[in-house]
């Protein structure tokens, strides 16, 4: 495993905006639709980014269907010691903020589109981050409100879509990234989740949904492949009960598979204009 030199410089974003003052670099994950695995991918990428040394933090955007408290074994309501702002919750190192946090888990939120995307910006504003290297922003699903405000918003760095190779998801999955690039934020890459699954008893490979489609995705816009995930049920397992596979079993196949994935990642996001004085930072 490579570790990231200190201090990570801070990336240039949107027009118009500035980078947060305790955040150096703020990634999106985004989805073209649901049940492709993003909300697991983001996570483990930011426990992958923690073990490679650097200081990370996840924002749950999921306002309608947050899942990251669970993922991260977190529950309990924030701590506001000046009835303003609010501490992050923290689980492997990872700083953590969700509106799972200060609701009841059981309570849809029947919040029309306004109120949901200011709830967005608070989250992100009042909260009392340490100094980050990374915040991963774990989006919703589509291309819709968060997304736009984020995207109006939110400093964001860089955005990574996440796409199973199933040619009905990668053509979502085009039109997230088609949005990110109409915003002007940078897309460092695709992630290709539940790419192959290998039997546990016999071993034998195969592709259930298809093979390829997040490579030729990334040829087709001229992006990098970040990596490709297994459809492994240890991830599933490991999500369920609170503990990311990274951190569970960091020697395991799909363990090295994210951190591999976030180390290309760091690597696109190291290609990106700078803001402010540049500060040599690279993978070693």
């Amino acid at each position: 495993m490579a570790a990231l030199h200190s201090p990570v410089p801070a990336h240039k974003v949107q027009k118009g905006l500035s980078p947060h003052p305790r955040i150096r670099n703020v990634i999106a994950v985004g989805s073209g639709k649901g049940g492709v695995g993003k909300s697991t991918t983001a996570v483990n990428l930011a426990v992958a980014l923690q073990q490679l040394g650097a200081r990370v933090g996840v924002l749950d955007a999921d306002i309608y269907g947050p899942s990251v408290p669970a993922m991260l074994g977190l529950s309990g309501r924030p701590e506001s010691p000046d009835n303003k702002s609010i501490e992050p919750m923290r689980a492997f190192g990872v700083e953590t903020m969700s509106i799972g946090f200060l609701v009841d888990q059981d309570s849809p939120m029947i919040w029309r589109g306004p109120m949901a995307t200011s709830a967005l910006t608070q989250l992100f504003k009042d909260t009392r981050w340490d100094d980050l290297d990374y915040l991963i922003v774990d989006l919703p699903p589509g291309t819709g409100d968060i997304q736009l405000t984020l995207a109006q918003k939110i400093p964001v760095a860089g955005a990574v879509i996440v796409t199973t190779p199933q040619e009905i998801a990668t053509l979502d999955a085009r039109k997230a990234l088609k949005m990110f690039e109409k915003v002007e934020v940078p897309v460092l890459g695709i992630v290709e989740n539940m790419a192959v699954h290998t039997c546990s008893n016999c071993g034998h490979v195969e592709h259930l949904f298809g093979e390829g489609g997040g490579q030729r995705m990334a040829g087709q816009y001229g992006v990098p492949l970040l990596g490709s995930l297994p459809l492994d049920i240890g991830i599933r397992e490991q999500g369920d009960v609170g503990t990311p596979i990274v951190a569970a079993a960091p020697g395991s196949a799909a363990a090295r598979a994210y951190v591999a994935a976030a180390e290309r990642m760091v690597e696109e996001l190291g290609k990106r204009p700078r803001a402010g004085i540049p500060i040599v930072s690279s993978l070693v």
